[in-house]
């Protein structure tokens, strides 16, 4: 594994040790969780009284404590970022416990108002919501530590994976482009350096493969590819590039484009018996980045080997990176295969 893979591993453990908890399905898990120890709680007590009325309070108790300490959480989470892992467990613990003895104490006064309490009940209330509360922050952290080794070893191996991924450029577009450079230097001298320096360019992205990258870059590189392509297959390519001129500026996995580009040519306009048209389309809404790419879906027998194996790479990547806010689907419609990739527009930092 690279050095820069190690760094980002470490990274993503650094910032895996707390949930995102100001996200609304975070918090929706977590009220979840809350309700189902609200029940348990309720079933396990005196079964002689009300179960409901003991149900409604044990509830509002328990998802007090629990939006309380998520929404500190929530306030505090960048500093905790920067907390060891055990010194992390052990804060999160206390801060419940403080949220618990908190909460506690304004329950039983309201209690001791409406006469469900007396006072001398006071201290055992207490000390059974804080052994309840520690109980069930321990049980917790420790489940909790079991999903981040796991989470934490998958990075591990998608990172291998991509690095083993990394300057793994088909050798038939190798061989195919320096033949085309063979003949360009007896044609055209400058036309055939262009071509070198565009061959060099993709194969220095192929080793930085597990990075991100800004969009503009990205399609840069596209081009390059599509220019080699172009040197070689002639009329028989034709591209329809429709891309606004004001590109926003976000990040995507270097090297997610190319190989989706390598597909349309090599199953589509090879396996054309006459020329083929690539269309590229760029959309930007709010929030995503959609780009669509068709080509024929060719009259030839197939090439050896499918394109399954470059899309479930680019799935692997993006899933790496985005998480289930990027999709990648694709479809054949009226002879044209069609690529839809979607993927969340991320801040440039400056």
């Amino acid at each position: 594994m690279t050095a820069q893979s190690g760094q980002i591993i470490n990274k993503v453990r650094f910032e895996q040790l707390l949930p995102a908890f100001c996200r609304g399905r975070i918090v929706v898990r977590v009220m979840v969780l809350a309700q189902a120890l609200a029940i348990l709680l309720a079933l396990a007590t005196d079964v002689s009284s009300d179960f409901w009325a003991r149900l409604g309070l044990t509830s509002l108790f328990v998802h007090w404590v629990a939006l309380l300490t998520v929404a500190l959480l929530c306030r505090f989470q960048r500093r905790l970022y920067k907390v060891p892992p055990q010194q992390l467990a052990a804060l999160a613990l206390l801060l419940l416990l403080v949220v618990t003895l908190g909460v506690s104490t304004a329950a039983f006064s309201m209690l001791h108002a409406s006469g469900w309490q007396q006072p001398s009940d006071f201290y055992r209330f207490l000390l059974q919501t804080l052994l309840i509360a520690l109980l069930v922050g321990v049980m917790g952290i420790q489940l909790f530590a079991l999903y981040v080794e796991h989470s934490w070893r998958l990075t591990a191996q998608s990172r291998s994976e991509l690095d083993a991924l990394q300057a793994r450029i088909r050798p038939h577009f190798l061989f195919n482009s320096l033949n085309t450079v063979a003949e360009l230097t007896q044609q055209d001298p400058a036309a055939a350096e262009k071509a070198l320096l565009d061959l060099a360019s993709l194969f220095r992205a192929a080793l930085n493969a597990g990075v991100q990258v800004e969009l503009q870059e990205e399609l840069a590189l596209t081009r390059q590819y599509l220019a080699l392509e172009q040197w070689r297959l002639g009329s028989r390519l034709q591209l329809e590039w429709l891309v606004p001129d004001d590109l926003p500026h976000t990040l995507l996995p270097c090297l997610t484009l190319q190989p989706l580009l390598e597909n349309a040519v090599r199953h589509g306009i090879e396996r054309c018996s006459k020329p083929g048209v690539i269309r590229f389309e760029l959309h930007q809404s709010a929030r995503y980045l959609t780009i669509v790419l068709t080509n024929p879906a060719g009259d030839l027998p197939p090439a050896e080997g499918g394109n399954g194996m470059a899309l479930q790479n680019i799935r692997r990547r993006l899933e790496l990176q985005f998480g289930d806010d990027a999709k990648l689907s694709t479809g054949v419609n009226q002879g044209e295969y069609r690529v839809k990739l979607v993927i969340p527009l991320t801040k440039v930092s400056a």
